[in-house]
């Protein structure tokens, strides 16, 4: 949760205005020479234009994702939520968890302090992280230096992405090679010790290829006792020209990441204990005992070729390796009493990965039945193989609660407690057609078959389980655009979510159907100013069925019963309020409740023989704020200068589906100042002005890892361009 100073000017073509006005005037002219002399035709003098620096937009038009083809965002039936390059450098967004503040109903997991998580509508979206259209649900943070704007779909996105997505999908866009000469050099530091450094270097390589390579390297500490963070990162791509009609990119990415795992702080008497912030609860040598390092290296090729301009198709392949070492000493239970003690245990987890996918897409632009389709064709095939081992090493012994004297974790007495291996395999079939109606109506349709087969071998009892699931995911929309400023729209999407979704099949689930998401909405979006400003309101009812839920008779026993449910608005707008004023804002309301469900949970506080149950039916998802919303307002001064602020609300939330914890809303400001030339920039940022203490994000599934945001701290940033 750190916030970074990054300085970066987009370069846009032209006064297209000037050269405009320029040629009218020229052919006004030509016609008063042309009846005064019809033989004498006038001259067109030379127009010289030249490039000029013009603000990056936080204005999104289009969207890669929602239809994996690039369409009009005011032709999609559904939310879509885009944070553009212009809005991550702005602020300064140093993660994932940074950038998607500014995204409308999402609420944040500290995902066991290894792993970038959130919820969307209400519902996990642990698997639901994508990188240019292919699955990237490995548990890692990701690193923003190639990420050239993020897009979150909402609501199931089965249809063209397979399992999983319930309240939506994080697709990144990475930073491709560029027919220009361009490079930056970044230099940031900042509060608690934070320094970071990142690259970008792009090369022309003749006319027909260009060669980029983006790094990064971090080292710095927190507010947080014990906390650490060490990351390198580097990207490097090429891209061929083969013939006109022909592309072929390639893209490499490797990140080393080890940091403090760290759980936060538990909870007593319905709230996050009242501590310091920086108060830790794990090992006295969090470095060398309670570390979490993820390495991570992908690799991909696309290649693209164009029969015409209205056929083309694309193959692209991805492969990665992802290895976890992960390290935690954790609070289990608290006890209550005139000394409140809390009871932890010191574990290790190590998961190795190996995977790829392949997809193919054919897109044909034709008439038919009098109609213009923009249609898409598609196979996905892929496999992933997932192991894991976890483990418990001896008692660690217990701490205050309220002023904990922290000895080091040994690593002795292990206890293995799972030893699996996973092998999933993806077979996708799917079509699609956004298909101009009328002048004023068009509809999106599709749906994928899916063949998702599961298998898990289970290491430390010799036993083997699998299953087969074929799935349906349809999609359906319809736009009315009554005009170039506003289209309304309505939609039904559908998606399934099987045992194997997050993690290797089990005793208990491997029977059973995959859970099955629905979602209904209705929406408008409206370009105001102009079209300078874009605007969306979205009212929708998402609703998973069949989830997995213990029967109370027998706890280890999965039943396929349950229901959630979100009914919900979300309204957003993005763009330019006048020149030089530039904006995004969100809000979201979501009524979200676990309809149907016989499962309890067990508290964790007090006595284990005396530990309260609780039924969760009728109780709130965690993680879900009823109310949330964001703002951020820049404004450029002029030679250079510029200024930015803004705010993040978010209402109260429960830190996990038994409702017993609660973690308090907060608003917190922050804001940016900056100077801006052709060969350097300067910025400052400081976020939580007024330094708020609140509880940014929990565990979403257990009521003793509650996360403090960051305390005031600010960030300078140096960067170097041509």
């Amino acid at each position: 949760m750190f916030y970074q100073l990054q300085l970066k000017i987009i370069h846009l073509p032209v006064l297209m205005a000037l050269a405009s006005s320029t040629q009218l005037a020229i052919a006004e002219e030509k016609k008063v020479n042309a009846s005064a002399d019809s033989s004498s035709l006038a001259e067109l003098p030379q127009v010289n234009v030249q490039s000029t620096t013009t603000t990056p937009s936080y204005q999104p038009l289009t969207t890669k994702t929602a239809a994996k083809i690039e369409a009009p965002l005011r032709d999609i039936p559904q939310t879509v939520n885009v944070i553009t390059q212009a809005i991550i450098q702005d602020q300064g967004a140093q993660s994932l968890q940074d950038a998607l503040r500014n995204v409308p109903g999402i609420g944040f997991s500290n995902g066991d302090g290894q792993r970038d998580q959130v919820n969307i509508r209400g519902f996990s979206a642990i698997s639901d992280q994508f990188v240019d259209g292919f699955r990237d649900d490995a548990l890692y943070f990701r690193d923003l230096s190639n990420v050239e704007e993020i897009e979150v779909l909402k609501g199931p996105a089965a249809v063209l992405y397979g399992r999983g997505s319930s309240g939506g999908i994080i697709n990144r866009i990475t930073k491709k090679p560029l027919d220009k000469a361009i490079g930056s050099l970044t230099a940031t530091v900042g509060s608690y010790d934070f320094y970071r450094v990142e690259a970008d270097v792009n090369q022309p390589l003749g006319d027909a290829a260009a060669f980029r390579i983006i790094g990064a390297k971090q080292d710095s500490h927190g507010f947080r006792e014990e906390d650490f963070v060490k990351r390198e990162f580097i990207a490097p791509s090429l891209s061929l020209n083969l013939s006109d009609a022909t592309k072929l990119t390639f893209q490499l990415e490797h990140l080393d990441d080890k940091r403090l795992n760290d759980f936060g702080v538990p909870a007593i008497n319905g709230r996050p204990v009242s501590v310091s912030r920086k108060t830790y609860y794990g090992s006295s040598n969090g470095e060398k005992d309670d570390y979490v390092q993820s390495r991570m290296t992908a690799g991909t090729a696309v290649l693209e070729h164009g029969f015409n301009d209205d056929v083309k198709i694309r193959n692209a392949f991805r492969a990665y390796e992802y290895d976890l070492d992960r390290n935690n000493t954790v609070a289990v239970r608290v006890l209550p009493s005139a000394n409140s003690q809390v009871t932890r245990r010191y574990s290790t987890v190590q998961r190795q990965e190996d995977g790829y996918f392949n997809q193919t897409d054919l897109t044909i632009k034709a008439k038919g039945l009098g109609l213009d389709h923009s249609l898409l064709f598609g196979v996905e095939i892929g496999r992933q193989i997932k192991d894991n081992q976890n483990g418990n090493f001896a008692n660690p012994g217990n701490v205050s609660l309220y002023d904990p004297v922290l000895p080091r974790s040994q690593r002795t007495g292990f206890a293995a407690t799972a030893d699996t291996s996973g092998i999933s395999e993806t077979k996708g079939f799917y079509a699609q057609d956004l298909v101009t109606l009328s002048k004023n109506w068009k509809a999106l349709i599709g749906a994928r078959y899916d063949i998702f087969d599961q298998e898990a071998k289970n290491r430390l009892n010799n036993t083997k389980l699998s299953r087969v699931d074929k799935e349906i995911s349809p999609r359906a929309g319809l736009v009315y655009q009554p005009n170039d400023f506003v289209s309304l729209y309505g939609s039904y999407t559908k998606s399934f979510q099987p045992s194997q979704e997050n993690f290797t099949l089990a005793a208990n689930n491997a029977e059973i159907a995959p859970e099955e998401t629905t979602n209904y909405e209705v929406g408008a979006k409206m370009d105001f100013l102009d079209g300078n400003l874009s605007t969306m309101i979205s009212l929708f009812r998402l609703e998973r069925t069949n989830i997995k839920s213990a029967d109370p008779a027998a706890p280890t026993v999965l039943l396929p019963v349950g229901e959630q449910r979100t009914d919900g608005l979300e309204l957003s707008a993005a763009g330019k309020l006048a020149d030089g004023w530039d904006v995004t804002a969100g809000y979201a309301y979501m009524d979200a409740e676990i309809t149907d469900s016989p499962s309890t949970v067990t508290s964790v506080f007090g006595p284990t023989a005396t530990a309260k149950k609780f039924a969760i039916e009728g109780n709130r998802p965690s993680l879900t704020p009823r109310h949330s919303a964001n703002v951020w307002l820049s404004h450029r001064l002029g030679n250079g200068f510029g200024l930015g602020g803004g705010a993040v609300f978010v209402g109260d939330q429960y830190a996990s589906v038994s409702n017993e914890v609660k973690l308090p809303g907060y608003v917190r400001f922050d804001a940016s100042a900056y100077y801006e030339t052709k060969h350097y920039d300067v910025k400052l940022t400081l976020n939580n002005i007024f330094d708020r203490e609140y509880f940014i994000s929990a565990h979403g599934g257990a009521d003793l890892y509650n996360t403090y945001g960051s305390p005031r701290s600010a960030l300078l940033s140096l960067k170097l361009k041509y």
